[in-house]
């Protein structure tokens, strides 16, 4: 198992999709020789076979041979909370052959429901999961839970590398998808805080914040830009990359209005045409299912800019391309760009 499987990443001539094309036809042309590895408990031999296959996908990415959940093995390919990465580790498992008896595919860690009972050698020390205790802060209202982790052993290491380990638990504990969708900061300590409790406990903590946020909400944002003009916004809330892992291209559609308030924000004739243009524009996207999300807009000085996210593959942008065309209100524009960590929508993320 890969404890720091990450290499330097550094972009390779071959693109994405043909890389994906070559690990899976390694793949089946090596399986007998990983099966009897894996048979044998050959953890370097599985090391030198999966290390240099994995990293020709991306030297960005991290490998561990887990046990499965609906096969004996699961060979897990992770972007290890790396989002620009993710999509990628996505679209590697959704080329995976069907799973079988022996082995199965996921681009995340998954929860163990063992995860107590493990026992890791990290930095030549004992990082046994049953001591780790973590101290639980949650921010009112909001959709996430802020961790302060301590282990005995957390004194005698460097802060890379019991922040490496924490991640590592937290990612056994609760799932890596979940770590990312729900847990806020993150930070490993020296000392015990004072309120601590069992690292077994963070699983119903979060069940619980999560019971909370049910369903997808739509929110209104006010501000000010950097140069003191009135902004409004609205979001999806929560809004959060690893819910749509596919979604990794960026439509930005900048529509210029005619009539403002006072305050520069739409109005009149205005508001009722963008009104219209975004309802359009759902019933578009509605029609791409999950390939294309509706995500966010915001107003200000007498623009609005609408950022939709989806798959590549989708025809999302050709829709946004094709509905700007009757637009009155000045020259619309539709921007095209990849944005695997929706940097684009950083301050409407959850």
């Amino acid at each position: 198992m890969r404890l720091f499987g990450r290499k330097d990443a550094d972009d390779g001539a071959t693109g994405p999709d043909e890389a994906i094309a070559g690990f899976w036809a390694w793949w089946q042309e090596t399986r007998p020789r990983l099966d009897s590895l894996v048979a044998a408990g050959e953890a370097e031999g599985l090391e030198d076979l999966l290390a240099p296959a994995a990293a020709a996908i991306h030297p960005g990415l991290v490998w561990e041979v887990a046990p499965g959940k609906e096969a004996a093995h699961s060979l897990v390919v992770t972007a290890a909370g790396d989002a620009e990465l993710r999509s990628l580790a996505h679209r590697w498992a959704k080329a995976a052959p069907p799973p079988d008896l022996l082995w199965e595919f996921r681009p995340s860690r998954q929860a163990n429901p063992r995860a107590t009972e493990l026992t890791l050698d990290v930095g030549g020390l004992e990082f046994a999961l049953d001591k780790l205790t973590l101290g639980l802060r949650v921010p009112r209202n909001q959709p996430r839970v802020d961790v302060a982790a301590y282990h005995p052993i957390f004194a005698d290491l460097d802060e890379d590398i019991r922040t490496e380990a924490t991640l590592l638990a937290l990612d056994w504990l609760l799932g890596e998808d979940d770590v990312a969708r729900w847990l806020g900061e993150i930070t490993a300590v020296a000392f015990e805080p004072i309120d601590a409790v069992a690292a077994a406990h963070l699983p119903a903590v979060v069940a619980d914040v999560a019971s909370g946020f049910g369903e997808e909400e739509w929110v209104l944002l006010e501000g000010q830009t950097a140069g003191g003009a009135s902004l409004v916004a609205t979001a999806r809330y929560p809004l959060r990359p690893v819910d749509h892992p596919m979604l990794d291209q960026h439509i930005a559609i900048t529509l210029p209005y005619a009539h403002r308030d006072e305050n520069g924000l739409p109005a009149g004739d205005s508001l009722t045409a963008l009104r219209d243009f975004e309802e359009r524009l759902a019933a578009r996207l509605l029609k791409l299912r999950d390939d294309a999300l509706l995500a966010a807009h915001m107003s200000t000085e007498g623009h609005r800019v609408i950022h939709v996210y989806a798959d590549p593959t989708s025809d999302a942008a050709i829709h946004a391309k094709e509905l700007i065309v009757g637009w009155e209100e000045g020259k619309p524009r539709v921007d095209v760009s990849a944005d695997p960590a929706w940097t684009a929508a950083a301050p409407f993320l959850t």
